[in-house]
């Protein structure tokens, strides 16, 4: 999931954005959909990297695990998209989605708009950008090749 930290949400606005390279002011990016429309985001934007962002945990030993990690759960559980309608949705059944992939997650810490994100976007890279989840298939063989 290296590539999650080219990828990232702009507190504001919807959707992902690649970030493509550091400007005086800002940063330039490239919003992750059928547009792919490029913009500068100011210095003073509250721009998050996916691969910074973890899931609090309840029973974990470092309290949270990364995003990451939950995007390979969903996409071994769900495949390349999670068939979920996440406007008519209740509260119990964004918990019930992330107790299937997650399910030690921290009920008092994570909050069900955070789960429709995390849907949200697992939608968007996986139709937009799927080298993220193949370059970590890539890696793991890698890991287990070495092993041998």
């Amino acid at each position: 999931m290296e590539l999650l930290k080219e990828v990232a949400n702009i507190s504001g606005q919807s959707g992902l954005y690649r970030i493509l390279k550091p400007t005086r002011t800002g940063v330039i990016v490239e919003s992750l959909d059928g547009k792919k429309a490029r913009s500068v985001v100011g210095a003073n934007a509250r721009v998050s990297v996916l691969k910074d962002i973890s899931v609090y945990m309840a029973n974990h030993q470092d309290n949270a695990i990364p995003l990451g990690d939950i995007f390979m759960a969903i996409k071994e559980k769900h495949g390349d998209k999670v068939e979920m309608d996440v406007k008519n949705s209740t509260d119990a059944d964004f918990f019930d989605f992330l107790d299937s992939v997650a399910p030690d997650f921290d009920r008092e810490k994570v909050y069900s708009s955070d789960v429709k994100k995390m849907i949200n976007w697992f939608n968007i890279l996986s139709a937009n950008m799927p080298e993220v989840f193949e370059k970590t298939i890539e890696t793991e063989v890698e890991k287990t090749e070495e092993v041998k």
